[in-house]
């Protein structure tokens, strides 16, 4: 992890929130090509779920909502985490990790093991983070920072259902920010305190719930293959009696074998009615779907597909690295989907004469009119230039050299198999358009 971490504070891609005054724990900012990346994994994700499927809809809700959304969800109560305090050292910890923790006074050792510390009694600690909401502190009303995503999709259910005209079996997707006061996040930005999801909840029939629940296991897993992860490094992992949710029937997770081990990528749950029944209560509003065919009145039941796109972000940078030696040289590559790389193409002038710097600029130009993200370098070796496009993760480099300017032609380089291909300059685009597919 830490080559990682390495290349995405020297490439751009992600640096410590706050860096100048010592940097804020566990908050991440995504820098130029990281914020590409993030926004390439949620575009990709919104593309399957959204716009190539006609029985799912969007929807962005608030942040902020009601505080009795919480209270009816269960997680102003239930979402807790039991922690433990050294008396000595200060230092917090989750119960159920403590095997992962380590003494701040002697790192080698086990939280609570040092001979001076006395660890006290677990106590448990809501993960939301709370504010106010009003002009003055003391007389305004308490509300929380969300979550999850998921809850605003289904106090949502029948403006979105009555509105799209949609019917049972049909899905709700977001994309947005989500909070949770974590006591021991880490590992990079794989576990964050401010993060953001892509939650998908698919409303269907109850008794249909089961194979609506395979149906989206597979799917989603599939959509990790599809956006080239490794399938050797992705796995199932079923959640036992003791590790189901409240709220869950069955849940399994797609597990990721991340350097510090496998650890979950995306959840798939099936919540049954919980969720509208509950909000049904604590409202006093009716939220039955009423079949337009045969008047059958029910609560749909709701089966649940949950990534972090942070997360996800992780696994694509993780998995896309490598080191090899090409010509007797070391070079690192990210190896990243072409969809999801920050930047597609950086074109080159092979000398910084003979127009070739000006006839690079205008490609350039016109790569970026027609939105394909593009980069200029003229710095350097062109073999430099080639292995700082390799570590950013662009598939593709341009070059425009003397041949250029006889034939308007340019040579374009993979950056996975290092071949070259000549092409017409007025062909690039058409060229790199055909390989985004």
């Amino acid at each position: 992890m830490e080559k990682i971490v390495s290349l995405c504070k020297r490439r751009g891609y992600v640096f410590q929130s706050s860096e100048i005054y010592g940097g804020a724990a566990s908050v991440w900012d995504y820098g130029p090509l990281g914020v590409e990346l993030r926004k390439n994994v949620a575009d990709a994700w919104w593309s399957t779920m959204v716009h190539e499927r006609g029985d799912i809809e969007g929807l962005d809700a608030g942040i902020l909502m009601h505080p009795r959304v919480w209270e009816a969800s269960g997680h102003v109560t239930g979402f807790t985490d039991p922690l433990l305090e050294c008396k000595t050292c200060k230092k917090r910890w989750r119960a159920d990790h403590l095997e992962d923790g380590a003494c701040p006074r002697k790192p080698s050792v086990a939280p609570g093991a040092h001979g001076d510390c006395e660890l006290g009694e677990p106590r448990l600690f809501n993960l939301m983070f709370k504010t106010f909401m009003g002009p003055v502190e003391e007389d305004a009303s308490v509300v929380y920072l969300r979550p999850e995503t998921a809850q605003g999709s289904y106090v949502n259910f029948l403006n979105v259902q009555q509105t799209s005209r949609q019917r049972v079996p049909f899905g709700i997707a977001q994309v947005g920010k989500a909070f949770r006061n974590e006591i021991t996040p880490g590992n990079f930005i794989f576990r964050t305190r401010e993060f953001e999801q892509a939650e998908m909840q698919f409303f269907v029939k109850p008794g249909s719930d089961d194979d609506w629940f395979d149906y989206w296991r597979e799917q989603r897993l599939a959509w990790h293959h599809e956006i080239g992860i490794r399938p050797d490094k992705l796995r199932f992992h079923e959640h036992g009696p003791g590790e189901l949710a409240h709220y869950a029937k069955t849940a399994i997770d797609i597990e990721y074998e991340f350097p510090f081990g496998w650890q979950e990528l995306e959840g798939v749950h099936n919540r049954t009615d919980f969720d509208l029944s509950r909000h049904q209560e604590y409202s006093g509003k009716r939220l039955l779907y009423i079949d337009p065919g045969s008047g059958e009145r029910f609560i749909p039941y709701v089966v649940e597909t949950a990534m972090g796109v942070g997360r996800a972000a992780l696994v694509a940078l993780v998995d896309a690295y490598r080191e090899e030696e090409v010509a007797g040289q070391a070079r690192v590559v990210l190896s990243l989907d072409p969809r999801l790389a920050p930047i597609k193409a950086a074109v080159f002038p092979l000398m910084k004469k003979f127009g070739q710097p000006e006839t690079a600029k205008e490609l350039l130009t016109a790569l970026r009119r027609a939105r394909i993200p593009a980069s200029y370098d003229q710095a350097g070796s062109i073999g430099r230039r080639y292995r700082r496009q390799d570590e950013a993760g662009t598939p593709w480099c341009v070059t425009v050299d003397r041949q250029t300017g006889e034939d308007q032609s340019v040579t374009i380089r993979d950056r996975d198999t290092l071949a070259q291909e000549r092409v017409g300059i007025d062909h690039v685009e058409r060229w790199i358009r055909e390989r985004l597919r």
